[in-house]
This record gives C-alpha cells, sequence and structure tokens, in this order.
C-alpha cells in the first residue's frame, strides 16, 4: 500500500488526512511516477481551502514532484522506467508516494540536479521563466519591482534577474527576510512593515517609477503595485497569498496613467511538451550553470506525513524560499 495527503473537506491545515491508498496503474498517455521529493507551493492552500474549487472530493493536493519513472502506460513515447524526472503541472495528488502523471508534464531531470533541487524548483523557475521571460521580457539594466523577494519564487527571480544583468526591486516583511534577499540578487529591498512601496520606487528610479510589477500577493498590495507604475506600465497579478484582488474599478487603470493589467499562470504559457522541454531547459540551465542556486533548509523538509505542519508553517511566513514533503 502506498500513501498519500488527501482532503474530504475545504478548510485550514487540519483537513488534510495521511492515508494509504492503492494506486491504479498509469492510463495511456501517463507514467507513474515514484516520487523522491515534492514540491509545496502556496497554490497547494489555496486548493486545500477552496478558493480554487477542486472536481471532486476526497481529493489529492499539489501537483509537484521529481522522482524515478516505475511504470509507463501505453503510447507513450520518449520516457522508460528508471528514467529521472520532475514534473510540475500534474493532476492533484503529488503528496503521495506514486503518482500518475500526463507524458506531456514530464520532464527529464538531468544527471547535475538532485530531486530536492528539482522539487523545489520546477514550478516555482517555470513561473519565473514565463513572468520574467515572456509576460514582459526583462532586459539588461531595467528596474523593475517583485513582491514577496524571498518566498520561493521570489528568490529565484532575484538570481534570476541577476544573470540577465536586471535591477530587481524587492519588497520583503522583515530585515532578515531582506538579508536572504539581497543575497540572491536582489538590486534593492523595500520593507513594507517600516516603508511607503510607491515613494521609495520613486526615489529609487528618480521619480520614473517602473514600468513592471510582479505581484503574488494580491489584496494588500493591489493599489501600492499601481502606484508604483510609469504610464502604460504593467501590473503582472500572479497570485493571491494575501487574498484576491476583488471590486477592480477598471478606471483606476486610466486614472493612474492607462496602464495595463495581466493574471497570467503558468498553464497560459506552457501547454504541451514542445512548450516544457523549452522552459525547463532554458531554467536546468541556468540551474546547472550556477547562476540559480537552489537550497532548502533542514527544518523546511518534512516528512509526507507532516503536511499539516508544512501548510502551517507556510501560511504563518514562516518560512523562506522552497520547502519539501519527502516520502
Amino acid at each position: 500500500m502506498a500513501k498519500r495527503i488527501q482532503f474530504a473537506a475545504n478548510g485550514g491545515p487540519e483537513v488534510m488526512q495521511y492515508v494509504e491508498f492503492n494506486p491504479a496503474d498509469p492510463a495511456a498517455g501517463e507514467v507513474q511516477v515514484a516520487n523522491k521529493a515534492i514540491g509545496i507551493n502556496y497554490i497547494d492552500t489555496y486548493v486545500r481551502s477552496g478558493l480554487y474549487p477542486t472536481p471532486a472530493k476526497p481529493s489529492g493536493l499539489g501537483t509537484e514532484a521529481a522522482g524515478i519513472i516505475i511504470k509507463v502506460g501505453a503510447g507513450v513515447s520518449g520516457l522508460k522506467a528508471g528514467d529521472r524526472v520532475v514534473y510540475a503541472q500534474s493532476p492533484l495528488g503529488a503528496y503521495s508516494d506514486v503518482h500518475n502523471v500526463p507524458e506531456k508534464n514530464i520532464a527529464l531531470l538531468p544527471d547535475a540536479i538532485s530531486f530536492e533541487q528539482a522539487a523545489a524548483s520546477f514550478l516555482k523557475g517555470l513561473t519565473v521563466f514565463y513572468l520574467l521571460r515572456q509576460t514582459y521580457e526583462i532586459k539588461p539594466n531595467e528596474i523593475f519591482l517583485f513582491h514577496a523577494a524571498a518566498g520561493g519564487v521570489g528568490r529565484i527571480a532575484c538570481q534570476w534577474a541577476k544573470a540577465l544583468g536586471a535591477k530587481m526591486i524587492g519588497t520583503v516583511g522583515s530585515q532578515e527576510k531582506a538579508a536572504l534577499a539581497k543575497e540572491a540578487g536582489a538590486w534593492e529591498i523595500i520593507n513594507y512593515r517600516e516603508e511607503n512601496v510607491p515613494e521609495r520606487i520613486a526615489a529609487l528610479t528618480q521619480g520614473n517609477k517602473v514600468s513592471v510589477v510582479y505581484d503574488s500577493v494580491g489584496k494588500n498590495t493591489w493599489e501600492a503595485s499601481l502606484d508604483s507604475l510609469r504610464r502604460r506600465g504593467l501590473m503582472v497579478s500572479f497570485g493571491n497569498s494575501s487574498g484576491p484582488v476583488t471590486g477592480v474599478n477598471l478606471a483606476i487603470l486610466n486614472q493612474k496613467g492607462s496602464l495595463y493589467v495581466t493574471r497570467p499562470s503558468l498553464n497560459g504559457y506552457v501547454t504541451n511538451r514542445e512548450e516544457l522541454k523549452f522552459a525547463s531547459n532554458e531554467l536546468f540551465s541556468m540551474i546547472a550553470s550556477g547562476a540559480i542556486k537552489i537550497t532548502v533548509p533542514e527544518r523546511q523538509k518534512y516528512p509526507l506525513g507532516e503536511a499539516r505542519r508544512a501548510h502551517e508553517a507556510l501560511e504563518n511566513r514562516e518560512t523562506n524560499g522552497s520547502s519539501l514533503l519527502i516520502p
């Protein structure tokens, strides 16, 4: 019997249950992966809470992990049992010993990258890839704003921005997190608990403000993000850690300078195996070259059965960077 995390009702971390299950054989077009490390992402808390509804309950949780293929379904080509792989867009259920994943969501993992590095960086790294390279293409020396710079996505963004020769201004909520983001490569840091974000942006840019803001916080930073943009700037809202942005008056975009807003997700940028290969190759090359370093503190590696504790730490903002579940 294998084990997994599931939930039968929406709610806080306490709704998650650690249960035994009999894995089904992979269907046509799927492979079965024995997970070695499982990525924890803030979106998992949205699913668990009900902000993002699930098709049915009880439901599995999680979409990202790295491991070894142990079974291959009919019609799969280019993948075989024994392959080291990583995935980040699977059907819910990655919080498990084994998981069946569509072939199109699987990337072969280079030997130079460990399972833990892969599970800690794949979804977050692909997110940074589409944000900085596709949603808005960041140029060398460009100044831009990125909220939550000490988080898992934020710290990869700090490093990627530095590798691009860009100047990322990151927001954080403590001096400890400021040091982490600065160490990762942020050009400047704003402590939003102590400083006014738009005022600091104006000061750092000689009043020019920025062309793009990347915001995964949501409700609490919406106004500050808009006020940090120059005329015809782009607001990229890609998360809701403080709650969703609701009741938006579109006229405010006109009032603040004919601004643009987009609400992207990885599923809109990586839709097939070729797009996944293109994005993952760029991410893997950044990691293998050392431009992006992926480390997970030991205190943020949790046994699979302790997913509740992991979610509590994540939602209480007690974590820095990525966290993992280890089967």
